[in-house]
């Protein structure tokens, strides 16, 4: 079988992606957190029992802490548990299967989109061959995909699901048959990630804006079809939805709305002060609704920040230490990649779709806390990747037109282009030693490590005592699911502990078997010999018998074992 050039170098960059997503995937990060241990246990229970932890049948949405995530991650989880049981490998193995497929839907996604024609950079012509490797190539590289298709974070796959969703509409223009695929892809990205709930919607409309000519040409029974299946696909999501009263609890919890008591003291004490002065302007841009509106127009300008994208990033949990999400050398790439497209002689369609996606990206973050936050923007990519790419064939035609067309200044470009070079192996190698060496060290407190450690010392001893209370408190939070999670609890058993009533009613401390999860208040515990406590180390006082304490890779102390007696 002959392969071309381009097929080799697409099967080499997928093995790269593959295997970097792949390397040490159940130890680095050094621990699920605690949305990945409930995305696990709750498949875990789904398998054994069909329901989840709270005895919801085959459900759309999970509960979990509150949070009402989409159940559709927890799905994928499955089949990894059938055949390599409850562990962090199975539960992260989605992420990177979905993520290298994503890496192989952007060469195809570029070729498309660009229509597999030539193109002009400069006085330089190339095919769209070029650019859909560099962009899947610098996909496969990525620190913002690849932090987030090494994890059980959802959004990873739900970026992939969006970029096959337009891979096979574009495809399906052509070959409407296709069009199926791509209504079930649309279909189901909103039931995998909250901000794919926005974000999806609002990418369909874009397509179906800037390619709604050739899509109304597409034979009506395909379009029909197609319609069927993106609402059958959705329908469960969307049902719940409209019919559970907790449906949008997470988006208000984490809305800026949310907590409006400071947010509404401020504007009152503004609008107060603006009238003692009389000041007419101050009575217009401090009122709430005004003040609501330019919170959102500055969380989603925080998304531009070159600061965020490549210098320090967000939560230490969304990147690798001392990193941003992109790489350093990409900078001036991106920038000169924005100008290409923006001012090259391409497609007016190709123009808008790239641009009017990087656009809406960052909207379903602009109105909730904590942003700039590179989870609920990951839909961001892969148009960085398509940027960089072009603003890298476009400094590569340049340079080359200076070479040619001035010799005086060859050793001068060489010198510039091998120093550029180092910078970029560099910047690389940084990023690799950081994610895969340093990480573990400096952010273990950030991904919850110490309770795998934990609930093995516990449970070589559990036989001894008739009550073991766990902590709950910060950093030890949800701490029921990692012992449910490292345990293999059986699901059925939990729910039929932790049901209060036939109507489905559930204990909120998730107590099972002999262990409790709450505030350990060593003062006025009981100091019964039969009570075996796990908490923070100051949740104790100094001389107390600990059986076993728990360091964070750094060396600080995380967990301790320690009897009810003194």
């Amino acid at each position: 079988m002959n392969f071309s050039r381009s097929t080799i170098l697409l099967i080499l960059i997928i093995i790269l992606g593959f295997c970097v997503r792949l390397w040490q995937i159940g130890s680095v990060p050094p621990s699920p957190n605690w949305d990945e241990v409930a995305l696990g246990y709750n498949a875990y229970s789904i398998l054994h029992t069909g329901r989840d932890e709270y005895g919801k049948f085959f459900p759309a949405v999970l509960r979990s802490y509150d949070d009402y995530k989409p159940a559709a991650y927890a799905y994928f989880i499955i089949p990894f548990i059938v055949f390599l049981g409850l562990n962090p490998i199975s539960v992260r193995l989605p992420a990177v299967v979905v993520g290298t497929l994503a890496i192989v839907g952007v060469y195809f996604l570029v070729k498309e989109v660009f229509d597999r024609s030539s193109l002009e950079l400069g006085k330089k012509s190339f095919s769209a061959e070029i650019p859909a490797l560099l962009a899947t190539f610098l996909l496969a590289i990525s620190p913002w995909h690849i932090q987030f298709s090494r994890i059980a974070f959802e959004s990873g796959v739900g970026v992939a699901f969006n970029i096959f969703a337009l891979l096979f509409l574009l495809v399906g223009l052509r070959k409407p048959a296709v069009l199926l695929l791509s209504a079930f892809c649309f279909g189901l990205t909103p039931s995998i990630y909250q901000s794919d709930k926005v974000f999806t919607p609002l990418l369909f409309l874009v397509v179906v804006f800037v390619y709604r000519k050739s899509i109304f040409k597409v034979p009506k029974r395909y379009l029909f079809l197609a319609a069927a299946i993106g609402i059958m696909t959705i329908f469960p999501a969307a049902w719940f939805q409209l019919t559970d009263t907790q449906a949008l609890s997470r988006a208000q919890g984490v809305s800026i709305f949310a907590d409006q008591t400071a947010f509404l003291k401020d504007t009152s004490n503004r609008l107060l002060y603006d009238r003692e002065r009389g000041d007419v302007l101050g009575l217009i841009f401090d009122n709430r609704r005004v003040a609501f509106i330019k919170a959102a127009i500055a969380g989603y300008l925080s998304h531009f920040d070159l600061n965020w994208l490549f210098i320090h990033g967000d939560l230490p949990r969304h990147h690798a230490p001392f990193m941003g999400l992109l790489y350093l050398w990409e900078l001036p790439f991106l920038l000169i990649g924005i100008y290409t497209i923006l001012f090259g002689k391409y497609d007016k369609r190709v123009k808008t779709l790239l641009i009017l996606w990087f656009l809406i990206a960052p909207l379903p973050a602009s109105i909730t806390s904590g942003v700039p936050h590179a989870v609920r923007t990951l839909n961001f990519l892969p148009t960085f990747q398509v940027f960089v790419a072009f603003g890298i064939l476009s400094t590569f035609a340049f340079l080359l037109h200076i070479f040619r067309s001035h010799p005086r200044y060859k050793v001068f470009l060489i010198i510039m282009s091998s120093c550029y070079g180092v910078l970029i192996l560099w910047n690389t190698i940084f990023y690799l030693n950081e994610y895969f060496v340093q990480q573990n060290y400096y952010t273990s407190v950030d991904w919850q490590y110490g309770y795998k450690e934990a609930v093995e010392s516990v449970k070589k001893i559990e036989g001894k005592y008739g009550k073991i209370i766990v902590s709950n408190q910060p950093p030890l939070d949800q701490s029921y699911m990692f012992f449910l999670f490292y345990l293999k609890y059986p699901p059925k058993d939990y729910q039929e502990e932790n049901l209060t009533n036939l109507s489905g009613g559930f204990r909120e401390n998730h107590a099972f078997s002999k262990y409790e999860f709450r505030p350990i208040d060593w003062t006025n515990e009981a100091k019964d010999r039969s009570i075996l406590y796990v908490g923070r180390s100051n949740d104790f006082p100094e001389g107390v018998n600990v059986l076993e304490k728990v360091y964070y890779l750094n060396g600080d102390p995380a967990i301790a074992i320690v009897p009810g007696i003194i």
